[in-house]
């Protein structure tokens, strides 16, 4: 495995050298945002996402927990496929951002349903997806179900199993404590409160979504992006993940100071660079 670290460390650089005077704007913002839409859903909430059409393989970026299509990976990365001339599609999981719904009414079940509706009714051909913190989990639950619209996977702190893997973690006594109240409070830093509410309904369900425990029949390729200094999830998930999968072509790339949100200017340039090493990989199998 450190093989394959050093070795796409090493493509890094190559690509870093032959891309950095193409896309010097690449952590600046979008400066003509694509515009808003809604996809209407037969007895499911309304979907916000933002669309730019061009060539395929398209990329599709699946946010994290709570987070929405507005962030700064999201953004960038749109600037960097229109720069490219190939789609891109950002979008609001229910109950989040843009969309309907309120959040606490909704679990991974229902995301995973939103994305694989993305994937089936909203862009043509295979994707490349592109999955940040909760994002990575629902990105290796699409390429499980929609293999054929999966051209490529890249994780951004790829948060697989998490929820479930941190409340198994807690002492037997705090987890009969959160199950008689029926929520738990996980802790984070990425709110004014410092913490998510998760109800239990929540943490049983998404113990049926949960894949690390057994080999994962994708075949893709994968990238997993990871900080070393991340304090949410920890950077070994990301090597669970490709020990798990079985594809064959798997990189792992830590930043030895990059933090979970994986936000700063050289954390955003790094993921550009390899998506754009992956287009240029899948264009030429192509």
């Amino acid at each position: 495995m450190a093989s394959t670290v050093l070795r796409n460390c090493s493509n890094v650089l190559k690509i870093n050298v032959r891309k950095l005077t193409i896309l010097p704007h690449v952590s600046t913002g979008v400066r003509h945002k694509s515009t808003i839409q809604y996809a209407t859903r037969p007895d499911l909430p309304k979907l916000a996402y933002r669309k730019l059409k061009g060539k395929s393989p398209g990329v599709v970026f699946l946010p994290g927990f709570a987070s929405h299509m507005g962030g700064q990976k999201a953004e960038a990365l749109e600037e960097f496929c229109k720069s490219l001339g190939h789609s891109y599609l950002r979008f609001d999981y229910s109950g989040c951002g843009s969309s309907e719904g309120e959040i606490g009414n909704y679990n991974m079940g229902a995301w995973k349903k939103d994305v694989l509706y993305v994937l089936d009714e909203l862009v043509e051909g295979p994707q490349i997806l592109v999955g940040s913190s909760m994002g990575g989990w629902l990105m290796l639950l699409a390429a499980l179900a929609r293999p054929e619209k999966t051209a490529a996977l890249v994780g951004i702190s790829a948060a697989a199993d998490h929820f479930v893997m941190a409340f198994n973690a807690l002492p037997i006594e705090t987890k009969k404590e959160i199950e008689e109240q029926g929520f738990w409070k996980f802790p984070t830093k990425h709110n004014e409160e410092g913490f998510y509410t998760l109800s239990t309904d929540f943490l049983k369900e998404a113990e049926n979504h949960c894949i690390l425990q057994s080999p994962l029949p994708v075949s893709c390729p994968v990238r997993l992006i990871h900080g070393l200094k991340d304090s949410d999830v920890p950077w070994h998930v990301s090597m669970q993940v490709a020990e798990r999968v079985l594809s064959n072509d798997v990189d792992v790339i830590f930043r030895k100071h990059g933090l979970h949100r994986m936000s700063e200017k050289d954390d955003i340039k790094l993921i550009v660079y390899t998506i754009d090493d992956l287009i240029d990989k899948l264009t030429t199998l192509g």
